[in-house]
């Protein structure tokens, strides 16, 4: 029973606790919108496929000039003070998508929030990393995707049961909910987080893009994880749409959907992050990415079921994308921030953000031309994609340093 308890409840710093609860919040109002913003500018709106997904990739390409930008900044002012800033950007943007009724719109909006989301991700990173001791990082990651993905599963069920497709107002009150969640995020972490010790000055002074990305391997590690992105995770914005239009289903069994995943990673993510303890990363990651593939490569069969057919079939999905999210999440990010120089952590971080955003901007653009041309090659595809990513991770082993080719053994925390 007590192994049982430290593999659910790990012991991390008072301080990181804190900070993902405000991550809970947060991630539950992300959960109410994101499953459905394709539907709300495709059915509800009537901009089409091509079109919003071109405005969801603005979102993310947006964020990819951004996230320099704000790790340099980190590096500088510190992560506290940086996610602070991108949970104000986000607060307000969010909200303005209610007021979206013509492409212009969406895409100024788009922008606006793809700002804010270009900030977030290093910032928090970057703030986890500097308050954790280097051996809790992987349980201190692993516990910000159940937390994230808990509150996302069950903002997506609830967003599934406010939703309709033939009222505009009920999407507005999913981003009044979300938009809300980001300001009780950053109310939380502004009151209850403490800054994390930081370099001497002088050093945040020298450090440049330049030094990190002469690293080969981080440079591979970051390569890598945008196939990922691309191929797997981005494939979310557009399996909603798909589930509805080709498969039939209601925007509460779609809800549903998204509580399956994460249902399957709050039981997986902590046991296959002790599990990962000692192991060497890249075949876990080449695991993760023959999962993906065969997560992706049932898809089409939904599209040619019953509702109730595909409703089975895209609940297996779910769960064999979700062990695979558990097996990246005990992996990624942890293995970037081990590898990052101590003064230069928001730089590395932002470079790891940066392959996500890169991800999600062509996935959603690619995903939504690919799902009005061939509703099933365009899975087809994104399994390949994953395939490819897993075959590769043996050659980016070759260039990690030893120390690094591990996930290190925990050691217990106090404080």
């Amino acid at each position: 029973m007590r192994g049982l308890l430290r593999t659910y409840v790990p012991p991390l710093p008072r301080s990181v606790t804190t900070l993902q609860l405000g991550g809970l919040v947060n991630a539950f109002g992300n959960g109410v919108v994101l499953p459905f913003l394709f539907i709300y500018l495709h059915n509800v709106r009537g901009i089409g496929l091509a079109t919003a997904g071109l405005i969801l990739a603005t979102h993310a390409t947006v964020s990819i000039v951004a996230g320099p930008v704000f790790g340099s900044q980190i590096d500088r002012f510190g992560g506290k003070a940086m996610l602070g800033l991108s949970l104000a950007i986000l607060t307000v943007g969010y909200a303005l998508y209610a007021l979206v009724e013509t492409p212009w719109q969406g895409f100024a909006v788009a922008a606006l929030s793809g700002v804010g989301v270009g900030g977030f991700w290093p910032a928090q990173s970057t703030l986890i990393a500097g308050l954790t001791p280097t051996e809790q990082r992987p349980a201190a990651f692993a516990m910000q995707r159940v937390v994230m993905n808990l509150g996302f599963g069950l903002g997506a069920l609830t967003g599934g049961l406010i939703a309709s497709a033939d009222s505009p107002r009920s999407f507005v009150t999913l981003f009044l909910i979300d938009s809300a969640s980001f300001a009780v995020y950053g109310v939380v972490m502004a009151l209850l987080v403490p800054a994390p010790e930081r370099a001497p000055a002088a050093e945040r002074r020298v450090g440049s893009y330049r030094e990190v990305l002469r690293q080969r391997p981080v440079v591979a590690v970051v390569s890598l994880n945008a196939l990922f992105i691309f191929a797997g995770y981005s494939g979310f914005d557009v399996l909603p749409v798909y589930a509805k239009n080709e498969a039939g289903l209601s925007e509460t069994l779609i809800g549903l959907l998204f509580l399956v995943n994460t249902v399957v990673i709050l039981l997986a993510q902590l046991p296959i992050a002790r599990l990962a303890r000692g192991r060497r990363r890249m075949p876990t990651l080449a695991l993760f990415g023959a999962l993906w593939a065969a997560a992706w490569l049932l898809v089409p069969l939904a599209g040619a079921l019953s509702p109730t057919g595909a409703m089975a079939v895209l609940t297996l999905v779910m769960a064999i994308f979700a062990v695979g999210m558990c097996l990246h999440g005990a992996v990624a990010a942890p293995l970037v921030a081990d590898l990052a120089a101590p003064h230069l952590l928001g730089r590395y971080m932002a470079l790891n953000a940066l392959s996500w955003q890169i991800g999600f901007a062509l996935g959603p653009a690619l995903g939504g031309a690919g799902l009005a041309l061939s509703p099933t090659g365009v899975w087809l595809a994104a399994a390949g994609l994953c395939a490819l990513g897993a075959a590769l991770t043996f050659a980016v082993d070759s260039q990690l340093p030893e120390r690094a080719r591990r996930t290190p053994t925990a050691a217990a925390v106090s404080a």
